[in-house]
């Protein structure tokens, strides 16, 4: 018998065990369980926000590095008041009236310079101030186009770093996306089989049940023949009674693995699923390089580690750039006027160039900024480490992962067998029990080796798609369809 006929042999009895509660459940296989859990769970739902705020604080970033553009004034400032003046000629000092309005108004735009880190504006306003004291006058003064530039030296450059971390965040957060959704995918599928494997469970006590109370009747003619003894038929009775109490047990399994597969579908509690078994395994057997290569090409993993040495990286610039000098250079040049009337500071602008240098130089901080930057060091040399060790660790999981996978068709293609011989057998134990010719405990425990072997074989096709899905994760590849996992981000956005 070759072992797709025995799989076929293995899943007629183990639905014949499952009929009754098929009639009244949905059917579902486990890519509908899937496909229900990734458009229904509160995992998936909390993935899918998750990846729209990364989605927005991306492009904030992206944002940021455009030209902004601003519009600026002081608008109906009323000012009567006192202020406290000095006489420059006797030193006195005096208590002046003033008495005005000021209004101003400007546009500007600014631009970050990413890898100077400094900030270019373009600008142009206009003011007006009204003196209303004694006779009262009227002035206007103008910046018709004015460029200004700010460069910090010697400074720790933000714009840099964020240009080198952000996009890489944003990538990072796409695949963890994708990867928090085979999460889903594992977890459907490892309820699905929980459930399976409880109906079955279920479905093999209610069946043992009968199966004893028959035996019990052969046993208790074969009593009086003597071919029996008392001990072996009072055996059969102590397993009916454990054949009902399993029943009860098993009902209490059915219910709370139906509620954990409802919970990850979406769907009522009192909702009731009948998984549908997959009679053939794919033909698939995976290669060590090529799933590392993938896993290193498409996992978060990589960009993770990545992203943590950049941002040691920027922690020791920075705290070698607060510990030293500081100085910026600032300058502006335009036009500018003033006049009694508006039309009188747009004629014949006077050209005005500002510009300067200012620092600050630190003389003695008693080895406050040396301790930073060691610090900051030391953590990076941590994170390095780490790094490189994490790495190691990553292709270990991946070769073990390979190799379980690999191991478990086989696996699976064994425990068939198994499960049909030892039905089989099973079979030939009861009718020789009927002829005398075996005990009660050969009986038991042909009986038992059948229960074992069928729950092993739907627990070794449980771990066959387990472990396929964890190699999709740590890939981000579809093996079976031969291409990498992708997201529609304007759908997730619903754009």
């Amino acid at each position: 018998m070759n072992s797709y006929m025995t799989k076929r042999t293995l899943h007629v009895s183990i639905w014949a065990m499952l009929l009754c509660s098929a009639l009244h459940a949905q059917t579902m296989t486990l890519e509908e369980a899937i496909f229900e859990a990734r458009g229904h769970s509160v995992q998936a739902l909390a993935a899918r926000n998750e990846f729209i705020s990364a989605y927005w604080a991306y492009r904030s970033y992206e944002a940021s590095r455009l030209p902004s553009f601003v519009l600026y004034g002081n608008l109906m400032n009323f000012n009567r008041s006192l202020n406290l003046l000095q006489n420059y000629e006797t030193g006195e000092m005096v208590y002046s009236g003033t008495y005005n309005l000021q209004n101003s108004l400007g546009l500007a735009v600014n631009q970050a310079v990413t890898w100077t880190g400094g900030t270019l504006t373009l600008y142009s306003d206009l003011s007006r101030i009204d003196q209303f004291k004694n006779v009262g006058s009227l002035t206007w003064y103008a910046q018709p186009v004015t460029l200004s530039y700010n460069q910090p030296l010697f400074a720790y450059n933000r714009y840099k770093w964020d240009k080198l971390i952000e996009p890489k965040a944003y990538r990072k957060s796409k695949r963890v996306y994708l990867e928090t959704m085979e999460d889903v995918s594992i977890n459907a599928s490892s309820a699905f089989f929980d459930l399976m494997l409880a109906q079955l469970r279920q479905e093999t006590a209610r069946a043992n049940y009968e199966d004893s109370a028959v035996m019990r009747e052969i046993a208790r003619t074969r009593l009086s023949l003597g071919s029996v003894t008392r001990d072996e038929f009072l055996q059969l009775e102590m397993r009916m009674l454990t054949d009902s109490i399993q029943i009860n047990e098993t009902s209490v399994m059915v219910r709370e693995a139906q509620m954990r597969l409802n919970s990850l579908l979406g769907y009522d509690e009192k909702a009731e699923v009948q998984p549908v078994f997959r009679e053939v395994l794919p033909d698939l057997l995976l290669d060590y390089d090529r799933v590392l290569e993938l896993s290193l090409e498409n996992s978060s993993f990589p960009l993770q580690n990545e992203i943590n040495i950049l941002e040691a990286r920027s922690a020791v610039a920075k705290a070698k750039a607060d510990r030293g000098i500081s100085m910026s250079f600032n300058a502006r040049f335009g036009l500018s006027n003033t006049a009694p009337e508006l039309q009188g500071v747009y004629r014949r602008p006077l050209n005005q160039e500002v510009a300067g240098l200012s620092f600050s130089i630190p003389i003695f901080d008693w080895g406050l900024g040396r301790g930073r930057v060691q610090k900051a060091q030391a953590a990076e040399s941590v994170v390095e480490a780490r790094a490189q060790q994490d790495e190691n660790d990553f292709r270990r999981r991946v070769f073990s992962e390979v190799a379980q996978f690999n191991s478990q068709r086989g696996q699976c293609q064994v425990s068939a067998r198994a499960a049909d011989i030892s039905a089989e057998r099973y079979s030939l134990v009861q009718e020789r029990f009927r002829d005398g010719s075996v005990t009660v405990t050969e009986l038991v425990n042909a009986r038992q080796e059948k229960d074992n072997a069928q729950v092993q074989y739907v627990t070794d096709i449980g771990n066959y798609w387990q472990s396929y899905l964890s190699l999709r994760k740590l890939t981000l590849y579809d093996f079976l369809k031969d291409r990498p996992l992708d997201i529609d981000t304007q759908e997730l956005l619903g754009e």
